[in-house]
Order: structure tokens, then sequence, then C-alpha cells
């Protein structure tokens, strides 16, 4: 087995070819549903047939991106399609949502199982469920350290993020789009906020003024390459199935490059610059390798920024004269950082004003004003025509056989062939003597190295055969096109026969009393809930927990996305990631276990949750729909909560990225259209709250079947009290 993998991104076909023939190990791509990338092209049904044949012809594996949420009206289609995968011969379907992962690790017993970094598998523990549930990989978050992985001795594959776009959430915990646009990232349906433009404010003093205060620079861990190899980390994954084709053929040439050589960064300057034309927001070695914060953000451009190449000297209504750092030619496509202006340079005009086709590096160019460019400049080039020409040459993969041929006077002519996984054999006629002039070893493997357009090279010929026999050249190039047929269909053949068994669910033991609960910061908001009869009170403040803790009804909210889980847990908790609940007692599932489905809720049931909290993402029908399909299922009523008032978290952020100071609930981020998100930090982590809240009216017809949550922020006691009067 090979000791790491380059796995790469495919959007299309297009893509596939590329990947494929610049040497990848694996791909990973997505249908037309359930995938996280719902608007990069993706496969058709025929088209992912075709994909999974053709990755396996050139030994490549294909991994389907199945890692969406899935909602309880979509669980028969999403079903559905991981099993026309599984009949097709996917090498494993990489997955989100728990309750689907369970179902099908159950359902499907040899359906390889990969847990997508969707996932949010940021902790030991998290990982350490999985590897026991089944689960064959996990896509580790892109939060966790090299040392942090290295660290993780549980024997399961590890997959990591090694280049490409860095979301500056965790992955999973995401609600941003979701909150202020309806478009669920837990849905594949990302609308990029962290890209847009936000001011920051500190008691409504602006203190940041329209910057990309959240957008990230691109992962590039090239210059880090050998530490890589030298890890445990199996699979090195690349970001990028909204990309083009030609960024995936480059970056999968590129990288393969650096595994073959061992990590050799001789060429890494020149492959750098190259890459900074095809797509560039500035680079970073991520958390990673432990990137500073200004190492990590770009918030001046969320975009392609391309590759400096000079400056503009002069300008006029009619040509801009620029002085160049580095070559241009004609076809290149620029841009002007300071104006944003940009187009492709169709004329090109050396310093003497004659049209060429390129310019030297030193010299000095002219380009016409197609903009109306008014004054000096930094130009920058954003793509390269030549280097994009040669990119679409699609590279020829071979694969080496060998063939083994027995041809003896008397004996049937045998031809063997072999690719070091199959080997095939197939007979012609019974072999005369030679009357003239017999046939010589050399005809023989001339005619067997006759490959065409075949994926296949002749490594090597084994004959063994008489000096004097008769053989006709077309029985060798016909058992040669047999046997190289059925290698191919032999190679693009499912690896595995698909088993399908019996899901048979447990009897569950639930209490389901509807009730109210509270989450609060402080003491005075604590003290209030316990005076208005909260049944549950739960708090992240450590301090005040311990204060607490022999009041019966005081859960600590367990802080999310640290390394280790258990280290945390105390009495009683709200758990707000997965690990092994049934090791614990007195343990509350909160939203951030993202309960979309009845199956997802069962599982943790199963697990030893006594309550969840359902996803902020479902709507009022959707809980109603959840309910009673629990009930029609499972034979029992849920015992489940919604949070029916207050703010919900939108982002979780590892570091300081803002610059607040810490526990200081002062700050806040304000967007384009005005909307405030108050932005807080604790512990190692930055925290982005949405911008409105939730109002119980809105769930006032679940209140005999649910239990209701307030969130409770910056309200004061009478706030508390005034809140809970007017909607009780």
């Amino acid at each position: 087995m090979k000791k790491h993998e380059l796995l790469v991104p495919v959007g299309d076909m297009e893509c596939l070819r590329q990947a494929i023939m610049n040497g990848c190990d694996a791909v990973y791509g997505g249908c037309k549903d359930f995938g996280a990338r719902k608007f990069a092209k993706n496969f058709s049904r025929d088209e992912i047939v075709e994909a999974i044949r053709l990755c396996h012809l050139y030994g490549v594996k294909f991994y389907v991106t199945m890692n969406t949420l899935v909602k309880d009206s979509m669980v028969s289609s999403f079903l559905e399609q991981i099993e026309f995968l599984y009949q097709h011969g996917v090498d494993a379907v990489i997955m989100q949502d728990f309750g689907m992962i369970s179902y099908v690790l159950e359902k499907y017993p040899n359906l390889e199982v990969h847990a997508s970094t969707q996932f949010n598998n940021s902790s030991v523990d998290d990982v350490r469920l999985l590897y026991e549930m089944g689960v064959k990989r996990v896509v580790l978050s892109r939060e966790l350290s090299l040392e942090e992985i290295e660290s993780i001795s549980v024997p399961i594959e590890k997959e990591v993020f090694i280049h490409g776009a860095l979301c500056i959430s965790y992955s999973g915990c995401c609600l941003m789009s979701s909150m202020i646009g309806g478009r669920s990232g837990n849905c594949g349906e990302c609308a990029g906020s962290c890209r847009l433009p936000y001011r920051l404010f500190y008691k409504d003093k602006m203190i940041s003024d329209s910057k990309y205060l959240l957008s990230t620079k691109e992962l590039n861990t090239s210059n880090q390459f050998q530490k890589l190899l030298n890890s445990s980390i199996y699979s090195f994954k690349i970001e990028g199935r909204m990309k083009s084709p030609e960024y995936v053929g480059f970056i999968t040439r590129m990288y393969r490059e650096l595994i073959d050589s061992n990590g050799n960064t001789e060429n890494l300057a020149v492959k750098t610059e190259q890459l900074k034309t095809i797509f560039n927001r500035d680079f970073t070695q991520g958390h990673l390798f432990s990137s500073r914060i200004d190492d990590f953000m770009n918030i001046k451009s969320p975009n392609h920024v391309g590759l400096p190449i000079g400056k503009v000297i002069s300008v006029d209504s009619r040509r801009i004269k620029i002085r160049l750092d580095k070559d241009l030619h004609q076809g290149d496509g620029i841009r002007f950082l300071k104006s944003g202006k940009g187009f492709i340079v169709n004329y090109l005009y050396n310093k003497s004003g004659l049209l060429v086709s390129s310019v030297s590096a030193g010299d000095v160019c002219y380009i016409d004003n197609k903009v109306d460019l008014k004054k000096e400049d930094v130009v920058s080039k954003t793509s390269d025509f030549l280097l994009m020409q040669e990119l679409k040459k699609l590279p020829k993969r071979l694969i080496p056989i060998t063939f083994s041929v027995s041809a003896h006077v008397g004996e049937v002519f045998t031809v063997q062939i072999s690719d070091g996984v199959f080997q095939l054999q197939a007979t012609g006629s019974v072999l005369a003597e030679a009357v003239s002039v017999p046939v010589s070893k050399e005809k023989i493997c001339k005619q067997l190295k006759k490959l065409g357009d075949t994926p296949f090279v002749c490594e090597n010929i084994i004959v063994n055969m008489d000096s004097n026999i008769f053989l006709p050249l077309r029985e060798i190039n016909e058992l040669r096109r047999f046997l190289v047929e059925q290698l191919m269909n032999a190679r693009m053949e499912p690896s595995y026969q698909p088993v399908i068994k019996d899901v048979v669910f447990d009897k569950l033991h639930l209490s389901s009393l509807p009730g109210k609960s509270a989450y609060v910061y402080n003491e005075e908001q604590l003290l209030m809930c316990q005076k208005l009869g909260f049944d549950c009170i739960y708090t992240p403040n450590l301090d005040l927990f311990r204060k607490m803790e022999k009041c019966d009804t005081v859960y600590y909210a367990v802080p999310r996305c640290v390394f280790r889980i258990d280290q945390n847990i105390k009495s009683r908790n709200l758990i707000r990631d997965y690990f092994k609940f049934f090791d614990y007692d007195r343990l509350v599932g909160d939203y951030t276990l993202n309960v979309y489905n009845i199956y997802t809720a069962y599982y943790l049931y199963r697990l030893g949750l006594k309550k969840i909290t359902l996803s902020v993402e479902l709507s009022v029908s959707e809980i109603h729909d959840f309910i009673h399909r629990f009930q029609a299922v499972f034979g029992i009523k849920p015992n489940v909560e919604v949070i029916s008032y207050g703010l919900v978290c939108d982002m979780i952020i590892k570091g300081n990225i803002l610059g607040l100071k810490e526990d200081d609930f002062s700050y806040y981020l304000e967007d384009l259209r005005g909307r405030r998100f108050p932005v807080f930090y604790h512990g190692d982590k930055s925290y982005i709250l949405n911008y409105q809240s939730f109002l119980p009216d809105e769930f006032s017809s679940l209140k005999d079947v649910v239990s209701f949550r307030y969130q409770f922020f910056l309200e004061t006691k009478d706030d508390i009290q005034d809140i809970v009067k007017k909607y009780e």
C-alpha cells in the first residue's frame, strides 16, 4: 500500500481527466444532489458511472461527496443515491450527517465511509467514536496543527487538506449563510458570507472600516511538504471542486512532483509564480503549521489577485505605459490592483511602439487604455495565455503491462496479460511446424507492443517458444486485442460485491415532557432563570457552573471544537460535539450536533443522550414532520428541545482574528446592509452571533410537543423577566 495518497477535486468530466492524467491517486466529486458544493457543475448519474469506470481503468479511486445534512423528506432520495453509487462500485462516500453515517454503515457493511470535514473532526474523541463505528477515514478539521494530528493515535486513515480555499469557521459549524440568506452551508449552498466586507465596532465606535475582515488566504503547504510526507497523514487533499480544469491539472502535477521527489522544492519558486496567475488570494500555511493571524487573513481582497508583474509609470487616454518586473504576453489577463480594473491584453507594444507578441521583464511596454485608467497603479497578471495553452494539452498516463507467450508445435498458442493485479489468458489455434519461414520472437514482440491509443504500455514480454513454428500475425493481433479489452473491463469492474442488510431499530426508553430551558452567561441571568422555574439552565461560564454545581438543574455548556472533549466533561453537560456519549451520564445534546432527521436523533439516543436540541435550520413545519415521523418509526415520542428565543452562533473561529479583548461583549460586526452581528473572543476562539433573534411566537404551535430554550446573551434580569412574561 502507498504511504500517501494524492486526492484531487473534480467538478466535472474535464477536471476529472486533468486530475487523472496529471497523476492523482484518487479524486472526489459530487452528484447533482447531496454534495457540499451544490453550485459546482457536478456529475449526472450517467457521468458518475463513466467517471468511476474511467478512474478504475487508471487505478484511481473515486470518492463521492454525500456530505450534506439530510432532512427527513430527503432521506429516501439520499439512500437511493447511496445505493446507486454502491451498485456501481464507488470507492467511498464522504458523509457529514451522523444519522445517515450510522444507518449506511449498518445497511451497507462493505461500503467505505469517510467522515467529511463538515462533520467537524476537531477532537481526538470524535475520531475515536467514528473509528469504533466503522468509519474508514476521517477528514480532519483544517484548524488542527500537524502536532495535534500526529498525536491522534486512533488507527484510522487520516485525510488532511494541504492546498486550496479555507473556511474561516470550523466546517460544519457555520450558520452565517443560512441565517442571513437562507442558503445553508450544511446543504451545499454556502453563499460565501465570509468573503464579504464588514466593519468592526466597539461600543458603537467603528474601529475597522469596510475591510474583508473574515476572508482568509489560500492554503499552500508546498514549501513544508517534506514534513507532511514524514507524518502519519495518509491522504493529502486539495480543495477546489469549483476551480477550472487547468487549475486542477496544474495543482495535481505540482503536488505529484513533490510527493515523488520526497518534497524536493528545487523548482517550487517557478511553480508558485505560475500558480499565482491561475488562482491566488495570497498564500498561508494555515493552522496546520500554526500561522500567525496576519499570515492567515487577507482582509484586502477576497478574490484572485494574480501575480504582480510591474507598475504603471504613465497613462493617457490612449495608452498605458508599464515598467515590467515579469514577462508579459499578448493574450495575458491583467488587473490594476488599486483601481480593480482589468482586461485581456489583445495588443501589446514594445518601448518603440511596435506591435509585439511579448515583452520581457526589465523592459517597458505599452498597452491600450481600454478601461479608462486615470493614474499610476500596480499591474498584476491574472491569467497567463501560454501557460493556459500548455495546460489544455493533457499528458498521457500509461499503465505498464507484461505479456507472457507460450508457442510450441502441437500445442495451443497461449498469451497471458498482466498489470500486476489482474492476470488474464487467451488461447489460439494448435500450432504447426513452419514449412518455410517460421515466426520469430522479435515478430511476436513487435505485434504485442502495438497497443495504439489504449491506456497501456508494454513493459516486458516473456516468450517461451519453439524456433520452427508457423503462427499467423493475424492470430497474435486478435489475441492481443481480446486480452487488452478484457483487461480494461476487469480494471473497470467494482472491487467489491455489494452486501445489503436490513436495519433493525432497538426499542428506546425516553421521557419527553415539554418544559423550558435557558442558556446564560452570568450569575444574574442564572438566578433569574432559577426564580422563573426553568427546568434546565446551561452556562459556558465554568466558574459559574462550579459555584452552582449543587443545583441539579444547572448544566455546563462544554466548549465547542476542543481537542480533548473528555477533559472538559463535568457532572452535567450540554454537549456540542460528537464523542462516546455512553461513557457519561446527564448529557443534553445541543443544536450544534446538527440534528436534521429522525435517524440522527435515534442514534444519538442509542449512544446515551436523553435529550437533544434540533437544528436551528429546521422550519416549524419540518419540526412537526420530525415529531410525527419519529413516533411512527420508533413508536415513542422524542425528547427534544428547540431554540425558541435568542441569538444563535453563526460562526466559531479559531484564534482572535479580530483582535478583541477577551470576554468583552461590546463588539459587533456590521455588514453592507447595516446588520449587526455580536462578536466576542473567549479561550482561543472567536464567536459571531446572528444579527437577529428567534422569537417564541414563531414556535407557538410546538409548545405541547417540544421543550423551548431561551438563549440569553446581554439581557439583564429585568429583560429576562419581561421576555418570559411576554411569551408565556
